[in-house]
Formats: C-alpha cells, structure tokens, sequence
C-alpha cells in the first residue's frame, strides 16, 4: 500500500517533513512542488497544475498497484488517475469532495462555457467512464453526481467523512484559549473559509451579538475569505471575535474543549457540491452544530436533535439561536449528548474506514477474500 501526496506547507506542524517514508508498512512519497497562496484564483490554479504536472512524472509508481484512490482535489489530478487506468488496468475508485467545474460556476468564479469549465468536463466524462467506483461524501453529493454525471446507480456509494475518537475533552482549565474565554459563551468556527462557505450571514449574526460580551467567536482556519472577515472585524471594532490560523494537534485540541457549539456553513446552492467535514469533529467532541445551509444530511442529523439550523441570509435567526443555547444550558446539554450518540453510530474511523474495506473487498477478487496491493 502506498500514497502519492503534495509535500505539506500550511499543515505542516513545524519540523523538516521527510520526502519518502514508510509508516505502519505504507509507502509515502510526498512531491514538492509550486505553492502560491490560496486566496487568489490565479494562486489556486498554479498549485493545481504544478502538483498535478509532478504527480503525472511519477505515474509509473502507479503501475504495480492493483488500485488506486483518487480524490476531486485538485481538480484536474483525477484525469492522471483515469490514464492509469487506461495505460495499466489498475481499478480506479474516485472519492468525491468538491464536484467541478459546479463549485466555480456557482460561486462564479468561474464562467460556464469557459475554457476551464470545458476542460472540467472533459475530465469528469474521463473519469466517470473508467471509474470502478465512485465515492460521495453525503447522501445529497451522490443524487447530485447521478443527475449530473453519466455514472451507474450501482458504483456510487456514500461513505461520509470521519474523525478519530478522542473523546469528549472538556478541560478548560489547562488550555491555551483559557483566559480568552473564560466565563464567555464560545461560538466556534474552524476549516475554510473559502468560496463556498456563507460567511456574510455568520458576520450578520456576530454585529446583532457585538455588544453582549458573554458571547465570544472564535474562527481558526484558511480559506479566501478569512482575511476578509479579519479586515471587517478589526475596522468595525468588534471585540468578542478572535481569528486564528489553521490549528493544530492539541492546539485544536483545545479550541474543541471551549467549544459551546459550532459553525457549519455553506453557499446557498452548494449543498450537493461539497461537505464541511469539520462537522464530525464537532460531533465527535459533542459540541452542538449551529448550520447555514440548504437542508443536506447535516441538517437532518441536526433536526434529531444535534444542534440548530437557520438558512442562509438568516443572521438574525442565527443570533436567536445562539442566545437560545446560551440561555437553556440544559437543552444544550441535550444536544451534545445527541451529537455524541450520532458520531458514535455513523462517523468514527472503525466505521467509516470499514465502508472502504468492504468496497475493496468487493472491487478486489470477493471470492479468495485474499489481501490486495492497493
């Protein structure tokens, strides 16, 4: 078993990262190659091309394996996982994170009909004609991918996003975030705040709740609109928001154990195109949700009981509910409860992991249930 990745540069938590290792008898190759910023387009379209040009060099790795798993990010790299198929006959399975060229033309970033949305095409009818299996992150993503895709019913499956179980950590006492929230009620956000998330309407709900001092927003993560919200935060005078960069280990850790519910946000429109995955670590901590979105699988786990949901546009909404859970600690207890049960019965690794051994099994020679080089 191996793994072909770009060498970590935002991720990374300090220290020199090897170029090749083996861990746990995986062999790990880690490309170096051209990272600009993330906020620009442009910037985004050079890091995919140049770590998708170095992962087509070392397409020979793929040769010796039986099958390999490809994710939609970047966009472009599927295609080199779609001539492997087609040069070695290795069994591809694509793992659906963002659908493309949807996720640029409703946000519009990008133009339909435009040369990049052609291209986007083109490798979706690539991949989707030679995939073995197809992979969707939500229940919403796969009818997406089956309306818009010229994939069978039978090879897309769902198999969620995951979050190792750490248990439900509520130690704010020895916890670097410790200080700035005590005694304050803590509305979390953390991952991207890029293109596809709805910022405007958390931003509505943090000047409605400015002036109550026992609520504190705290934001750590990346995305294209984060230094935006920065500027506005800091130009309007707001004070009870923090904004962090991308967290780490047990720094995330921590921000997790302040946590008394969190932000789970996306466009309108883009339910179906992508997932917030942060959501299964919220679920995991117990942490009530607090979503912005379409009604998609999270609203549905949110409506048994896991948290609350406004739709896009709804700031004041959404400041209602989060004076409503700082209000009625007990029914917020009832809620993190519910999250806990829910990532204990649909999101931890055992389970989400075991889907793709199944899928394996399945996609490998069911018949000898023999171990395959993957």
């Amino acid at each position: 078993m191996g793994a072909l990745c770009g060498y970590p540069r935002e991720y990374a938590e300090g220290g020199k990262v090897p170029l090749k290792e083996n861990v746990n008898d995986i062999r790990i190759h880690r490309l170096k190659y051209i990272q600009t910023g993330r906020a620009g387009f442009l910037g985004r379209i050079v890091n995919y091309f140049s770590f998708t040009f170095h992962v087509l060099l070392h397409l020979p790795e793929i040769a010796g394996y039986r099958a390999v798993v490809v994710y939609s990010n970047p966009p472009i790299l599927p295609w080199i996982a779609s001539w492997a198929k087609s040069l070695f006959g290795t069994k591809l399975v694509f793992v659906s994170y963002d659908l493309y060229p949807e996720v640029a033309t409703v946000t519009n970033t990008l133009r339909e009909g435009s040369m990049i949305c052609k291209l986007m095409n083109h490798i979706n009818k690539c991949v989707f004609r030679r995939a073995d299996r197809v992979v969707a992150l939500s229940s919403e993503q796969r009818d997406c991918i089956l309306r818009t895709r010229n994939a069978a019913d039978e090879l897309v499956t769902v198999i969620p996003n995951w979050y190792r179980d750490e248990g439900e950590l509520r130690d704010r006492e020895e916890n670097r975030f410790r200080e700035l929230t005590a005694g304050r009620f803590v509305v979390s956000y953390f991952g991207n705040m890029g293109t596809m998330q709805d910022m405007d309407t958390i931003l509505g709900a943090i000047r409605a709740l400015r002036g109550e001092k026992d609520v504190f927003f705290l934001f750590a993560g990346h995305g294209n609109k984060m230094e935006t919200l920065r500027e506005i935060v800091a130009r309007e005078g707001i004070e009870n928001v923090r904004i962090f960069s991308f967290l780490h280990g047990q720094d995330f850790q921590d921000a997790l154990a302040v946590s008394d519910c969190a932000l789970v946000s996306l466009e309108k429109g883009a339910t179906g195109l992508c997932v917030p995955s942060k959501t299964y670590s919220y679920m995991m901590q117990g942490i009530p949700l607090l979503a912005v979105m379409d009604e998609c699988d999270i609203v549905r786990d949110i409506q048994s009981g896991a948290g609350l949901w406004v739709r896009n546009g709804e700031s004041q909404r959404l400041a209602e509910a989060i004076r409503l859970l700082r209000d009625n600690p007990e029914k917020a207890r009832d809620m993190r409860r519910k999250c806990r049960e829910l990532y204990l019965q649909k999101y931890t690794t055992e389970i989400c992991t075991g889907k793709y051994v199944s899928l394996f099994r399945q996609l490998l020679h069911p018949e000898t249930g023999e171990e395959n080089r993957v």
